[in-house]
Parts: C-alpha cells; sequence; structure tokens
C-alpha cells in the first residue's frame, strides 16, 4: 500500500487555485476535496460549532471518520460569521480566491452580505458555485433536502422492478451531486481563465441525479409519442449469480461475452436460440436468460465457474465483503489505498485521487484538519499581525479546536 508524504507541495493540475469552501456535511464538502485532490489551495470555513460531520462515528483521536475522507487536502478557518470582523475576514479572503463553494439554502448568503452579486463588482473573475437541494423556485424548494429526500423525489428509491420503495445504502445522491459539482468548478473556471469573467454556477442535487438515472432506468420516459414501446425494467441485480457455494458477478454484454458466457455455462444451445441470438432479442426476453442460467450457475462451485468464466473473457468477478475490498489483488495492484500517520489521529487508510493525472499528479498534500486549525496561518498570509489574530481570538470571532 503507498505510503503518503505530505512534505510535499501541492502538484496537481489546480495547483495555485483557490477555493474558499462554505461547505458542510457531504456534497458539498466531498466536491471541494476533489479539487483539493487536484491541487487546489482549499480552505474550509466553518462556524464556532463545526461542520456537523465532525461529531460523526467511528473516530479515532477525536476525528470523525466520514469528515476525515470528505475534507482532506484542505486547511481549516473557524470564524463567527455573525460579526463584523468574522464577515470582513472572510470578504478579504474571498477576495484572494479563485473560487467559492457554498451549499447552504437559497439566498443564506445573501442574507449575510456573501452572495455572489455582492462580489460581480469587484472580483469579476470569481467562479462562485452553489450547491443546494432542489434549486432557488419551486414548491420544495424551502425544504431541508438531504440523500433520502433526493433519492425519493427522483426515482433513485423506486429502482426495483417491481416499484418496492428501498432507498440504495450509500449517500448515492450526495456523492453524485459532489461529482457533479467538482466538474462544474473546474469548467467555470477554464471559461473564468480564458475570458477573465466568472460567474455563478448553480448545482441541483436533483438536476445531478435526473441525469445520472435517465439513460437507463427512466429511458422509458425519453420519448412522448404515444407507440413508443416500453420496456419491463431491468434488474441489475440480476448480474449476482448465486453458486452452488457462494456467488459471482457476471455482466456478459456484448455478443461474444453473451456467447463466452453461455459457452462457460455449458449451455452452447442457447447461442443459436433466437430469443437470446442478439442484445434487442435479450432484453425482450432477459426473464427466461435470467431463469435457464439461473440453473446452470447453481451447478458450479465459484471457483469452478470463476474459472470458466475468466477462459471465455466474460467480464465477471467475485463480490467482496467489505472487509474484503482491502485486499483485493488488484486494488493492491493499483495501490488504490494509500496509507499515512495523521500527527494526531495516527493510522490511516483512504483511496487515492481517483484522476491520475500524467504530468501534474493529483497528490495528498494537507492532512485532514482539526476545527480552526489554520486560523493564524490563513489570517497571517492575510496581512493580520500576532496581536490583532490574538484579539480577534480573545472576542470570540476565531475558535480552534485541536487535540
Amino acid at each position: 500500500m503507498t505510503k503518503v508524504d505530505f512534505s510535499e507541495s501541492p502538484t496537481g493540475p489546480l495547483s495555485g487555485v483557490r477555493v474558499v469552501d462554505f461547505t458542510a456535511v457531504y456534497s458539498g464538502p466531498l466536491a471541494a476535496s476533489i479539487l483539493g485532490d487536484q491541487g487546489a489551495d482549499v480552505i474550509k470555513i466553518e462556524p464556532h460549532a463545526g461542520d456537523l460531520m465532525r461529531r460523526g462515528l467511528p473516530k479515532q483521536g477525536g476525528m470523525a471518520s466520514a469528515y476525515f475522507t470528505l475534507n482532506r487536502n484542505k486547511r481549516a478557518v473557524c470564524v463567527d460569521l455573525q460579526t463584523e470582523a468574522g464577515l470582513k475576514i472572510v470578504k478579504e479572503l474571498i477576495a484572494t480566491a479563485d473560487a467559492v463553494m457554498e451549499n447552504f439554502r437559497p439566498g443564506v448568503m445573501e442574507r449575510l452580505g456573501l452572495g455572489y452579486e455582492q462580489f460581480q463588482a469587484t472580483h469579476p473573475k470569481l467562479v462562485y458555485a452553489s450547491i443546494n437541494g432542489v434549486g432557488p423556485t419551486g414548491p420544495y424548494s424551502k425544504r431541508r433536502v438531504y440523500d433520502a429526500v433526493i433519492q425519493a423525489i427522483s426515482g433513485f428509491a423506486s429502482l426495483r422492478p417491481d416499484g418496492t420503495p428501498e432507498l440504495v445504502n450509500s449517500l448515492v445522491c450526495d456523492k453524485i451531486t459532489s461529482l457533479t459539482a467538482a466538474e462544474a468548478v473546474v469548467a467555470a473556471l477554464y471559461q473564468a481563465e480564458r475570458s477573465g469573467v466568472g460567474q455563478k454556477v448553480e448545482v441541483s442535487m436533483l438536476d445531478a441525479n435526473l441525469f445520472f438515472l435517465w439513460s437507463d432506468v427512466m429511458n422509458n420516459f425519453t420519448y412522448r409519442g404515444e407507440d413508443t414501446e416500453k420496456m419491463p425494467y431491468a434488474d441489475l441485480s440480476l448480474f449476482i449469480r448465486k453458486t452452488s457455494d457462494g456467488y459471482v458477478a457476471a455482466m456478459p454484454v456484448q455478443q461474444p461475452e453473451v456467447e463466452g458466457a453461455l459457452r462457460a455455462l455449458e449451455l452452447e444451445d442457447l447461442i443459436e436460440d433466437e430469443r437470446f441470438t442478439d442484445f434487442e432479442a435479450r432484453a425482450r426476453n432477459r426473464a427466461v436468460m435470467k431463469e435457464l442460467t439461473d440453473v446452470a450457475y447453481a451447478r458450479f462451485t465459484t471457483a469452478e465457474i470463476s474459472a470458466r468464466l475468466e477462459r471465455n473473457d466474460v467480464p465477471w468477478s467475485m463480490v467482496n465483503l467489505r472487509h474484503e475490498v482491502i485486499d483485493d489483488p488488484q486494488i493492491t495492484a493499483m495501490g488504490a489505498l494509500v496509507e499515512y500517520d495523521h500527527p494526531v489521529v495516527g493510522p490511516v487508510r483512504q483511496p487515492r485521487p481517483a484522476a491520475q493525472f500524467g504530468r501534474t499528479p493529483s497528490n495528498m498534500h494537507q492532512p485532514t484538519a482539526f476545527l480552526g486549525e489554520h486560523n493564524s496561518e490563513v489570517l497571517t498570509e492575510l496581512g493580520y499581525s500576532d496581536t490583532e489574530i490574538a484579539s480577534l481570538v480573545e472576542q470570540k470571532v476565531l475558535h480552534a479546536e485541536m487535540k
């Protein structure tokens, strides 16, 4: 497993970009962390209570595990935005930034005097990303919105073929929104660099997840003609196959893969069966094919069918339990997980940055910070003296919880 060296400076393609991150909980922090992975100087702004995720479990060394992953490669400033002095600090910080990110409900930043319009004249190149649940208009716009709510609205919660409600057992809508927001900020930064003019970027969780779902589970609703053929809803669970002693995942899609799977299962006679001879035919007869192949999979042990699928070049894998993911040979060979010793938390393990850049590699350059850990460092960069910083701490404008 790769060891991380935090003595390195940021080397990613966003090195030199500064992001002021007002986001909290999940979708926003993860998006900003992706930018940090790619080299940006991300400065996280928190109130005295800190981000809610700091109080999650499990914990080690006083740091919650989810917060640890969601907020790596960031510096932390804790400031009271209800004070004039606190607002002055963040306005000065925004003046030095290339991008601002926030995920409050619509209108909160404007009421604080920190909305995009407040900076357009003085900082025209600023990219200002607003992440929210369902956007600023509509009957749901004033609601508090979290992952389960978006799963319910978007259709995620009804993905079972029979429509029985069931939440995906992961904060999938938050994560999809994070990826969408990170990409959108980079696109806006690119345009700002070319034109010299920034812009506001709106990313709603609902938009991001509707787009994510539409090409497969919502494709019956793409064409609006009355004579459009409707297909039975697919059940991706059919790609998890029960063997005589366990499970494998197998997903033959292209014709050679399907034929290879049928050979592996000793069902060669089905290769020429008109019900399964091409992609469309299999889509119409998927239930029958599942029934026939389920019986065949059950005749083999997991080891036997794995070897047969491998020989026939069928996309397949063993089904890892969560603890088995860590030592999967492919994950090990890729160096996909990295480990390091956090100065307070101790030994930790995390996924490496997902995008691998050949000339400007992403790197881990900043351990996850405790609340207000970089107050003095960041304010010193803004020109505050030690005496001024001490006075702000005494006035409770600044706050820190160092372990």
